[in-house]
Parts: C-alpha cells; sequence; structure tokens
C-alpha cells in the first residue's frame, strides 16, 4: 500500500500498540501532526518538550511498555536532551521521535538544524537519522526492540521533513536481523551454582537490590529468595519497592541517605548479593572502605556494570529475574537442611534497628517529614509517588513505605529538578485508576509548574504536595554543613513570589495552603477527593536538613545522625 513516510510511522507505532505520545508540534513535524489528527494514538500536548520526555519516562516506569515523546526540530529536539540523559541513566525504555530539516540542508545551519543524533550519541542506546523512506517501517520496529530489550534505555529517531513527505509502498517489517545485539538473558549455569554455595554457607549475607529488579519485574522472585533464606535487604533509591519495606527483612534503602542499619549492615556484611544495581557513588561512598569483610555476588543484564566500579567474587550476567529463579531452583536442591535461620545476624540486625530507627526532631514549625508521614498514612501506602529531587525527594525515600514495584517515580542517576510533575502525569496516563502523588520541593516545582495546563485540559487528576521551606534545600543542607553557613544564591524568598497556590488557581486547579501540623490530614484527604489536579502548599521548616547522611567521599559506616553528631 502506497502512502507517505509520516502514515507509515503512524501505522509502524500502532504496530508497536503505541497508545499515547508525548509531543510538541513544529514546522518540520507538520506532515507527522497532519497524520495524527484522523490517528486514534492519543496524542497529549505539553507545554515544554523536556515535559514530554518526563511523561514518556514515567508512563514507561509504571506501565512497563516503551514511552514515547516527539518534539520539532532544533530548540524543540534539543529540549527532550535532558529527558532522554534521565531515561538513559535510570535504564528507562522511551523512543524520542524529533523532526529534521530537509536532507538536502542537513549541515548548511539551516533555519532550526540541530545535529541531535550527535548531541545525544552519548545518552542513547541507540539512534537514527532515517535518510532512506522505505527504511522507516523498520527503524521504528528496531527502535522499540532496542529500547526495551536487554538493559532499557531511550533510543531517538530523527526524521528529515522531505522524508516525512515521501510515499513509499508501505509493507509490515519481517522479523528483525539484529546480529550486533544480543543481550544475555540466562546466567551461566557454573556461576550460579558457585553463588548457590556460597548464598549457603554465608553467615551475614545481605541483599542489595536497585532499578533492575524493577525493571526485570523480578520482585518475585527476590521476595521468594529473601524469606527462603532468611536474608535481610536494602535497595537502592531506584530499587524501592521491590521489596515491601514494611516485612521484616526490610532494611530500607542504604547510601548517602539510607538509614543506619542498612549501611552499618552492608559495612558488617561477609555476602553482598548485589542485584540490578551499578554501586554507584551514593551508595558505595568512600571505595576502599566499601563492605570491606564480604564476598560479592553482582547479578546485571548489563556486563558493563559487572566490575566497573567494585570487582565481584561472583559475576553473573543475565536477566536479574531469570537468574534469580534459576538461583532459587538450585538453592532448593538441597532441601530445607540447607536453609538456615540466621537468627543472630538478623538478632543483631534487629537491635540495629530499635537502636537507630529513622525519626526526627518534632515541635516547632511544620516539619516536612511529617507531611510524608501523613502522606503514607492517608493513602494506606497505596499511592504511586512521583518525586522532585533534593530534600523532598529523599524525606519521601525515607518516610513513605513502598511495598509494591513502579510505585516510586524519581530520577534517580541523573538527579533532575522539575521531573516530578510531568513524570506523574505519565503515570497517571499509564494507570488511570491509581491514586498518583507528586512529592514536590518549591524550587524543583517551578522548573515544570507550565503542565499543570495539561493536567487540567487532559483531565489528569495528579495530586501534587509541596514541601515549601523557601530554599533549594539540599544545596542549602550541604552549604550549612560544609560551607559555614554560607548561603550562596540558594534563598528562594518564601512569602514573596510564587504564590503556589494562585498559581495552581490560575490554571485551574483545585489547591490549599498549610502551616500547622493538624491540617496536614484533612487537606491530604481533599486532595484526594477532588476529581481534578490539586495542589497543596505545605509551608514547612525552612532549615530542617536530611538525616542520616554519609558525608561526601566518606565510608558509609561513618554517618551523621542529626546536626553536630
Amino acid at each position: 500500500m502506497k502512502m507517505t513516510c509520516a502514515k507509515a510511522l503512524i501505522e509502524s507505532l500502532k504496530r508497536e500498540e503505541v497508545e499515547v505520545i508525548f509531543g510538541y508540534p513544529g514546522g518540520v513535524m507538520l506532515p507527522i501532526y497532519d497524520e495524527l489528527y484522523n490517528s486514534d494514538i492519543r496524542h497529549i500536548l505539553v507545554r515544554h518538550e523536556q515535559g514530554a520526555a518526563h511523561m514518556a519516562d514515567g508512563y514507561a516506569r509504571v506501565s512497563g511498555k516503551v514511552g514515547v515523546c516527539m518534539a520539532t526540530s532544533g530548540p524543540g529536539a534539543t529540549n527532550l536532551v535532558t529527558g532522554i540523559a534521565n531515561a538513559n541513566m535510570d535504564s528507562i525504555p522511551i523512543v524520542a521521535i524529533t523532526g529534521q530539516v530537509a536532507t538536502t540542508m542537513i549541515g548548511t545551519d539551516a533555519f532550526q538544524e540541530a545535529d541531535i543524533t550527535g548531541i545525544t550519541l552519548p545518552i542513547v542506546k541507540h539512534s537514527y537519522l532515517v535518510k532512506e523512506p522505505r527504511e522507516l517501517p523498520m527503524v521504528v520496529k528496531e527502535a522499540f526492540h532496542i529500547a526495551a530489550a536487554g538493559r532499557p534505555g531511550p533510543v531517538l529517531i530523527d526524521i528529515p521533513v522531505d522524508i516525512s513527505k515521501s510515499v513509499v509502498m508501505y509493507r509490515k517489517p519481517e522479523r528483525l536481523h539484529l546480529p550486533g545485539y544480543k543481550p544475555t538473558y540466562k546466567g551461566h549455569p557454573r556461576q550460579i551454582r558457585g553463588a548457590a554455595d556460597i548464598v549457603r554457607n554465608a553467615k551475614r549475607p545481605i541483599f542489595y537490590i536497585g532499578g533492575g529488579v524493577t525493571r526485570s519485574g523480578a520482585h518475585k522472585e527476590i521476595y521468594k529468595l529473601a524469606t527462603t533464606m532468611n536474608i535481610p535487604v536494602t535497595t537502592t533509591l531506584m530499587g524501592l519497592g521491590s521489596f515491601p519495606e514494611t516485612h521484616r527483612l526490610s532494611l530500607g534503602m542504604l547510601g548517602m541517605h539510607g538509614t543506619w542499619y542498612a549501611n552499618t549492615a552492608i559495612s558488617k556484611a561477609d555476602l553482598i548479593i548485589a542485584i540490578g544495581v551499578r554501586f554507584d557513588d551514593r551508595v558505595v561512598g568512600k571505595l576502599g572502605t566499601f563492605a570491606p569483610s564480604a564476598q560479592i555476588i553482582h547479578i546485571d543484564i548489563d556486563p558493563a556494570e559487572i566490575g566497573k566500579i567494585v570487582v565481584p567474587y561472583v559475576p553473573i550476567v543475565g536477566n536479574v529475574k531469570d537468574v534469580t529463579a534459576a538461583l532459587m531452583s538450585e538453592l532448593d536442591k538441597n532441601g530445607r537442611k540447607a536453609k538456615p535461620s540466621r537468627k543472630r545476624w538478623l538478632s543483631q540486625i534487629g537491635q540495629w534497628k530499635k537502636d537507630y530507627p529513622m525519626s526526627y526532631k518534632t515541635g516547632g514549625a511544620l516539619k516536612p517529614q511529617y507531611v510524608v508521614e501523613k502522606l503514607y498514612e492517608v493513602t494506606e501506602g497505596k499511592a504511586i509517588i512521583a518525586t522532585d529531587v533534593g530534600q523532598n525527594q529523599m524525606w519521601a525515600a525515607q518516610f513513605y513505605k513502598f511495598t509494591k514495584p513502579n510505585t516510586f517515580v524519581s530520577s534517580c542517576g541523573l538527579g533532575t529538578m522539575g521531573f516530578g510533575l510531568p513524570s506523574a502525569i505519565g503515570a497517571q496516563v499509564a494507570r488511570p485508576d491509581a491514586l498518583v502523588f507528586v512529592v514536590a520541593g518549591d524550587g524543583s516545582f517551578q522548573m515544570t509548574a507550565q503542565e499543570l495546563a495539561v493536567a487540567l485540559i487532559e483531565k489528569i487528576p495528579v495530586k501534587v504536595a509541596i514541601l515549601n521551606n523557601g530554599y533549594l534545600g539540599m544545596v542549602r543542607q550541604w552549604q550549612q554543613l560544609f560551607y559555614g553557613k554560607r548561603y550562596s544564591h540558594t534563598d528562594l524568598k518564601r512569602g514573596v513570589s510564587p504564590d503556589f497556590v494562585k498559581l495552581a488557581e490560575a490554571y485551574g486547579a483545585g489547591a490549599a495552603r498549610v502551616e500547622r501540623p493538624r491540617d496536614v490530614g484533612p487537606a491530604l484527604k481533599k486532595a484526594i477527593e477532588a476529581d481534578g489536579p490539586y495542589v497543596i502548599d505545605f509551608v514547612v521548616e525552612a532549615e530542617e536538613n536530611v538525616f542520616p547522611m554519609v558525608p561526601p567521599g566518606q565510608p558509609s559506616s561513618e554517618m551523621i545522625l542529626e546536626e553536630g553528631k
């Protein structure tokens, strides 16, 4: 069947079962947007292209599908870059489709020309500049496969306007042939047997799990392994929800702002079973001091991560879900006698939990930690929580107990301020039945607040809890602790601008301001009951800090529990 390449693109997206595209049109995208006009693919018009990438990201995290965003050439494409980099750092499958100037104009500095494939080269799994019209359907098929297969990540398709207008004979792409891309899914049997032997004999083992567990859907396998073998579990920020934090074996989050008992357990363990993690600096701290007494089993689908930071005793390359299932099967071979109780180790951890619980000082102004605790209480722990970046992100991670995967949506690797609201919109589109809350900072929220218009117009009922402390809080905290309280350009002048209630109401959202602890619960309930988007401006303690904290470059065992200690 003959059709334009623009139409062939839409047909190809339908074949990939794309239901929604987050995008913003422009001149070179007109042929594609004209075909979208009569398409049954839902298009959500964002207010900034960065928001489109973050919405596609949030959609992908919650749905398990590939998210799709779209932008025009030049500044439209470059505005996607932060969102693409964010997806790359957190291993999120998105396909970004950009328009490009005509092939005859590429390289001439034409109006709104940017070498987006060159710009994004270090932050994508793969990219395409389509120069042959008949190749477009196969390009789309390959892009979606690459984005989702192996370690997930972003793929870019750049389409010149003359290619979009070209007429081709559309044929359904046949099977993929990508000889250069064959991820390893099954772990090596000998390595798995070796790992099983070590697990059986360990006295002080600990699971250290991350985003790879969530992305591969391995949470059930991890749960079975941990509960059967009586092994405590700590998670990275990316791994929150992959193991229920209400379970007796949960140690919560580890790392710079993790629990004291998680970091202490890691430092005292004789075995670390690291699954779907990359040993990032926020977890490892001072590299030479990390887990000095532990053997390490490292399981990851990306061979480039094995040994990159910490050299494991047993490396296993493979899909986390497949490898953990195989490991459980291997451990089951010896029957119940090989499954130790580990009473002494678990008793010690239980004592650490009692001695050093997650806590904060009460009294005085409204505490941000209290807001998060009440949010957990009011939602019964059943909400999807999207966060911005900074102190608000850490308080959400520390005081909301996550029990299911894909319920914590946050920019973990890149640390992108402004991620919260657009990612929550994407998450809500993926799960229209779910309650979705944004935990935001007053600094981060202002970076993408314009996407409130999208929530109103598209009837996306996200709820926003702004922890308004009047500062760029995390930067101010570091200035307080390490720079002699010289608050250089981190004061946002709370009370001067903006009035978040008026701002929300200007977009048509419901809104309220809360300054007293007793009003927190009722305000949250009112937000939940509202039919549409709702913003609550929580005026919290201005100089409250996030503790525990591992000072930068220090061993994870040297945590600051509170200011001065």
